[in-house]
């Protein structure tokens, strides 16, 4: 991301696969694979035992400053770490649609004067968990037919007769 200032700032961040739930981990203008590795240490840390264990693969970029020792924090807790393959975007297709939502939602909209500005605007992008169900009408009975009146007009029931 670009700020008034014309310096880029570069976000790392984590997205569980199964709820959607967006990690940020750190923000920063120069990023070095120290860095990364802190970064990826520190969220291991923050999350709780069973949901570390949970974590079975970790799809990430071929950056450079994904060295081994970033690998070797996500492979001592059990988790395969996949790298990108060239020429395969739909592989961080989840983390491609967030950071496009996130520049639609925010940073389209406002000015970014530094990394503390930028951390305080991505964490409001970050959407919680979503419901099971998305609309209050999803999971009610459906009528199992309409039957056609006399008029010709289709006559649905609101739903089935209790059994």
């Amino acid at each position: 991301m670009d700020t008034v200032f014309l310096r880029r700032l570069f976000v790392l961040f984590f997205i569980e696969h199964g709820t959607r739930r967006v990690h940020i981990a750190g923000v920063t203008r120069h990023v070095t694979a120290a860095w990364a590795t802190q970064c990826a240490r520190t969220l291991l840390m923050s999350l709780d035992g069973t949901r570390t264990a949970d974590i079975r693969y970790l799809i990430r970029d071929t950056a450079g400053y994904f060295t081994r020792g970033f690998d070797a924090v996500f492979t001592a807790v059990g988790t395969r770490v996949v790298p990108i393959l060239p020429g395969v975007p739909r592989m961080n297709a989840m983390a491609e649609r967030w950071v496009g939502s996130c520049r639609r939602e925010a940073t389209d909209h406002v000015l970014i004067t530094g990394e503390r500005h930028l951390r305080l605007v991505v964490g409001r992008v970050r959407r919680p968990p979503q419901r099971a169900s998305a609309s209050p009408i999803i999971g009610t009975t459906v009528p199992r037919r309409c039957r056609r009146a006399r008029t010709g007009r289709r006559r649905c029931p609101v739903a089935d007769p209790p059994a």
